[in-house]
């Protein structure tokens, strides 16, 4: 059987979206593959520290994390990269002369950093677990390196922020835009030159807008049957929901296994 490179993203595609836990039949499906001698990876663009529990509890070796900034090889962490420096400090300063409030991640882990607490009553609290940390006298020209910031900027008021389009971005919340990595693709490509894989033996498994980046014309595509239509569109083969064992079915109907 000739080698294949699995590419799965996590949220709505290995895990069902109500209960937020690993669908059956798609761990049977990592299972089968990574035993038939396939290489099997996660591609998500949670932080690493989000999904490095997951990528253990379910005993996968390799992972693309953080947006496609993050690697993991056999177990071992090899790269996680910030967001680019300098254009999202200037986009930092454009949303604040706006009057928006902007939190910013530090690192990689669940502390996020402002200097008033203008996002909290714009925004509210972000729908995952965070520890704010409110400093009068924050400043991220004063650190190193940004891994994600967070702007209460409502959609319709986006067009504003007129340098928001020079770093990667996602809007998962109508009541702030995540800036972000957002290149999956770019992830995989160095996965591979890491391994020696080659694209045309790869397959990707995804359901949303932000997998729309690891959709690759040189990549096999599969969209779940509750994917996102854009998605669907750009794939090559569409499968059942992931709730009705979408991925063991690709798997077994491709004859993976």
């Amino acid at each position: 059987m000739n080698k294949k490179y699995f590419f799965f993203d996590i949220d709505g595609t290995l895990t069902d979206d109500l209960t937020k836990q690993m669908i059956p039949s798609a761990a049977k499906a990592i299972k089968k593959l990574q035993e038939a001698g396939h290489f099997v990876s996660i591609a998500t663009g949670r932080a690493f520290y989000k999904a490095e529990p997951f990528r253990k509890e379910q005993g996968i070796h390799h992972m693309v994390c953080n947006g496609g900034h993050g690697i993991v090889l056999s177990d071992e962490l090899k790269e996680n990269r910030p967001i680019d420096y300098e254009k999202s400090l200037a986009i930092y300063r454009q949303a604040i002369e706006l009057g928006y409030g902007v939190m910013v991640a530090l690192d990689d882990s669940k502390k996020i950093y402002g200097r008033d607490f203008r996002f909290y009553e714009q925004a509210g609290i972000r729908k995952e677990p965070t520890t704010y940390i409110i400093d009068d006298t924050f400043d991220p020209s004063n650190q190193d390196t940004i891994y994600k910031m967070y702007i209460s900027i409502p959609k319709e008021e986006e067009e504003k922020l007129t340098l928001k389009d020079t770093v990667g971005h996602l809007r998962f919340e109508t009541e702030y835009l995540m800036f972000q990595p957002d290149a999956k693709r770019e992830g995989i490509f160095r996965m591979l030159n890491y391994v020696g894989g080659k694209t045309e033996d790869v397959v990707v498994f995804g359901d949303d807008y932000n997998d729309l980046c690891m959709f690759d014309e040189q990549f096999y595509c599969v969209a779940m049957g509750n994917g996102c239509d854009e998605l669907k569109q750009r794939a090559d083969y569409i499968t059942a929901k992931n709730t009705e064992d979408g991925i063991y079915l690709a798997c077994k109907k491709h004859a993976w296994f």
